[in-house]
């Protein structure tokens, strides 16, 4: 994502915007951890935008979250809570709007337990 500014210009990458959302993710009640999109990906666990996807278009960021659910809570508020703490989060620390949160719930798991 480019801005322009009278000394210059600022881009910021979609990683720093994943990184930004997953660290928002992570901390919101219910979140047991971030998932893979497929299987496949789960090498990848340390890397600090795992389970987020940031696509830039027209201008407009388009944040999916894949997340691990604690058992026992209601997921559909789960998911509506982390979507709106990530888009302020994002929106906060980026000065840019964000047009979506996608948030798919890829697991269940009991606090805890690995």
């Amino acid at each position: 994502m480019n801005q322009e500014q009278v000394y210059g210009s600022i881009t910021v990458s979609p990683r720093a915007i994943a990184a930004v959302a997953a660290r928002a993710a992570r901390q919101s009640y219910g979140v047991v951890g971030m998932a893979s999109r497929h299987r496949f990906d789960g090498l990848a666990a340390r890397n600090p935008s795992h389970g987020v996807e940031v696509t830039i278009e027209a201008n407009q960021i388009l944040i999916d979250l894949y997340l691990v659910v604690e058992y026992g809570t209601r997921i559909s508020s789960v998911a509506t809570s982390v979507a709106n703490t990530v888009q302020y989060q994002v929106e906060r620390f980026m000065g840019l709007p964000v047009a979506a949160v996608n948030v798919h719930v890829q697991d269940l798991r009991v606090s805890g337990q690995e």
